[in-house]
């Protein structure tokens, strides 16, 4: 996957492209405006630029940018399911710069990024938001991820987390 666009040519979405080493400071400085703007902590662009190198060569994780330059990116992080040995995909990370939201960017790039893991052969894909991000959870819930155990079905599902250091 170098580039890609949805399939209308009438969409005027920017192209989707896997970063590669030339790309990971823009990623990078995009995920450290991403937590500067709900105020948490970040590290310095260069670091975090060669730790996604790291990531993406233990061949788990993929980074994704739209925009030329970029104004969103996306982190994929790949496992092994627990019930089968089918992947399945996490979408760690998932940003568009404030000024372009709403304007359907955020929707086209999801519908790649769900593409691209497919490619990798993921069958099943989760992530996390907050209750008050209404916004993301307007563009998941429009491309069918659903926080209800059971597909709908089931109770909610909460997520939990506990810093182990």
């Amino acid at each position: 996957m170098n580039s890609t666009r949805a399939t209308d040519p009438s969409d005027t979405t920017p192209p989707v492209k896997l970063a590669e080493a030339g790309d990971l400071v823009a990623a990078a400085q995009l995920l450290v405006d991403f937590n500067r703007e709900y105020d948490d902590p970040a590290p310095e662009p260069t670091w975090l630029a060669g730790h996604l190198s790291a990531l993406i060569a233990g061949g788990d994780t993929s980074v994704l940018l739209v925009g030329e330059p970029a104004v969103g990116v996306a982190v994929l992080r790949f496992r092994t399911s627990t019930w089968s040995t089918a992947a399945e995909a996490y979408l760690a990370e998932f940003y568009v710069v404030p000024q372009l939201r709403g304007r359907g960017i955020g929707s086209a790039f999801l519908s790649v990024i769900l593409d691209h893991a497919r490619q990798r052969g993921a069958t099943y894909i989760d992530l996390t938001t907050t209750d008050a991000d209404h916004a993301a959870r307007r563009v998941y819930e429009k491309h069918g991820f659903d926080c209800h155990e059971g597909r709908g079905q089931g109770p909610l599902s909460l997520y939990y987390e506990l810093d182990l250091d």
